[in-house]
C-alpha cells in the first residue's frame, strides 16, 4: 500500500511539472466574404460555375463555318466565401504546435454551393542548437511548388502557368540560421489527381506504393527570396487485357521529374514574383501535361510509359497599398513526350492528358492587368484577363505534338468585392 501511494505521489508531481511546461494554445477565426461578377467573350474550359477559369475552348464550326463557341457570357456568384480556424502558440517544452482547419463554399450541389475542406494540417516546430529550426507540417495543405502564387484575382491563381495543388503531405522544413531553409517530404494526391486509363484516379498512386517526393531549398536575404526544388512523381497505372489464354494484369511504372525555380523581390510597396517549372506528367498540379504508352510487351503484359513535358512560367508585379496595381504575364509550351509513343494507324495507342482543357493545346499565354482599391478590410477590384491558346491542327506526331496550330483567345473581365475578417 505504501509503495502504491509513493508511485501515485510521484506521478502527481511529474504531472504537475509536466503541466508547468505546457502553454495553452490560442485560437482565432479568419476568412472572407467574396463576390464575383465576370464576363467572357467565348466559351471556356472552367470549373465551379466558370469561376475557376482555365483555357478558352477550341473552335466548333457548324456547316456554315460559324464558331459555335464564340458566344459571350456573364455571371455573378458569391462562391468561395471562406472560413478558417487557426490554432497557434501551443508550447510543450521545446516543441511548438500550430495548425489550421480551413473550408469554403466551393463545390456545387445543383445550384447550391456546399462547404468543402481546403486545408487541415498541424505544424510541429522545434528550436535546435546554433539557431537552427525544424518545422514539420502534417496534413492537407499547399504543394511546395504551388504556394508562391502570382498577383491575380481569378480563382485559379494563374494555373496552368502556375502549379495549383493542395494535398495530404508530410513536409519538413529545416532552417539553418535566418537565410537558408531546406525542405523535403512526401505527398499523396487526393483532390488533384493524375490521369490514366481509368480517368482521373487516386488508384495509380494508391497501388503504386511510392509517394510523390519533393526536395527543395529556399534562400532569403533582405528583399530577395529565392527557391529551387524538384518534384519526383511515380505512379503505376493498371489495366486488364484479355486474350485467348484469359485475362491478364498489364502494368508498368511511370517516373517523372519536374524541377522549378522561383524568385521574389519585395521593397516598400513593390513586389515582383517569377516562377518557372519544366514539368513531366504534371497534370496532378493542374498543368497541361500527362503521359502515354511508349511500348507494350504482349508476352509479358508489361507497359512502358513516357511522360509529356511542359514548360510553364509567369512573372507578376504588385505596387501600392490603398490603391494597388497588379499584373501577371504567363506562358506555357508543350515539348512532347520524352520518348516516342506507341502508334496505331498514325495516332498514339494511348495518350492521357489533363482533361481540364482541350488536349490539343500546344502553347498558351495570359496577361492580367488589375487595379484594386483597399478600404480597410474591404477590397474592390477590377481585372482584365486575356488568355490565348494555340490548338493543334493536322497530324499528331509520335511525341504527342501537332504539325500546325491555330491561336484562339478569350477576353475576361472580372469584378471582385471582398471583405476580410
Amino acid at each position: 500500500m505504501k509503495k502504491l501511494i509513493v508511485i501515485l505521489a510521484s506521478a502527481l508531481v511529474c504531472g504537475s511539472a509536466f503541466a508547468q511546461d505546457e502553454t495553452p494554445a490560442k485560437y482565432s477565426l479568419y476568412g472572407f466574404i467574396r463576390n464575383y461578377a465576370t464576363f467572357d467573350s467565348r466559351e471556356s474550359n472552367a470549373g465551379t460555375q466558370d469561376m475557376y477559369f482555365y483555357m478558352p475552348k477550341d473552335e466548333n464550326l457548324n456547316a456554315e463555318g460559324v464558331d459555335l463557341n464564340a458566344i459571350p457570357s456573364f455571371r455573378m456568384f458569391s462562391l468561395t466565401t471562406r472560413l478558417g480556424l487557426k490554432v497557434s502558440d501551443y508550447q510543450f517544452g521545446n516543441v511548438s504546435v500550430n495548425g489550421a482547419v480551413e473550408a469554403d463554399f466551393y463545390c456545387m450541389n445543383g445550384s447550391v454551393a456546399t462547404f468543402r475542406l481546403r486545408q487541415a494540417y498541424v505544424g510541429i516546430g522545434m528550436n535546435l542548437r546554433d539557431g537552427d529550426k525544424l518545422l514539420v507540417n502534417v496534413g492537407q495543405t499547399w504543394h511546395p511548388m504551388a504556394v508562391d502564387m502570382p498577383h491575380i484575382l481569378n480563382l485559379e491563381t494563374g494555373a496552368p502557368f502556375n502549379p495549383f495543388n493542395r494535398s495530404p503531405q508530410i513536409m519538413a522544413h529545416y532552417s539553418m540560421g535566418s537565410k537558408i531553409t531546406a525542405t523535403g517530404g512526401i505527398i499523396f494526391p487526393m483532390q488533384f489527381l493524375p490521369v490514366g486509363p481509368n480517368g482521373k484516379s487516386v488508384e495509380y498512386n494508391k497501388y503504386g506504393l511510392i509517394p510523390e517526393i519533393y526536395l527543395g531549398v529556399a534562400y532569403k536575404d533582405g528583399a530577395f527570396l529565392g527557391k529551387a526544388g524538384v518534384d519526383l512523381f511515380s505512379s503505376k497505372p493498371v489495366r486488364y487485357d484479355t486474350d485467348a489464354l484469359g485475362t491478364h494484369l498489364a502494368s508498368g511504372r511511370l517516373f517523372a521529374v519536374s524541377p522549378f525555380l522561383y524568385g521574389q523581390y519585395t521593397k516598400d510597396l513593390l513586389q515582383i514574383k517569377a516562377k518557372t517549372i519544366f514539368a513531366q506528367s504534371g497534370e496532378h498540379m493542374n498543368l497541361l501535361s500527362g503521359y502515354g504508352i511508349s511500348e507494350y510487351d504482349a508476352a509479358s503484359h508489361s507497359i512502358s510509359y513516357t511522360p509529356m513535358q511542359d514548360w510553364a512560367s509567369f512573372v507578376s508585379v504588385q505596387y501600392g497599398k490603398k490603391i494597388q496595381f497588379m499584373a501577371m504575364l504567363g506562358y506555357m509550351k508543350r515539348f512532347g513526350t520524352t520518348t516516342d509513343l506507341e502508334m496505331t494507324a498514325g495516332v498514339p495507342t494511348a495518350l492521357w492528358l489533363n482533361t481540364a482543357a482541350d488536349t490539343k493545346i500546344q502553347q498558351a499565354v495570359r496577361f492580367t492587368p488589375t487595379i484594386a482599391w483597399n478600404i480597410g478590410k474591404l477590397t474592390l477590384s477590377l481585372e482584365y484577363n486575356i488568355t490565348a491558346a494555340e490548338f493543334g491542327r493536322g497530324a499528331i506526331t509520335s511525341r504527342g505534338l501537332y504539325d500546325d496550330g491555330k491561336w484562339i483567345a478569350n477576353h475576361r473581365i472580372i469584378n471582385m468585392v471582398k471583405f476580410n475578417f
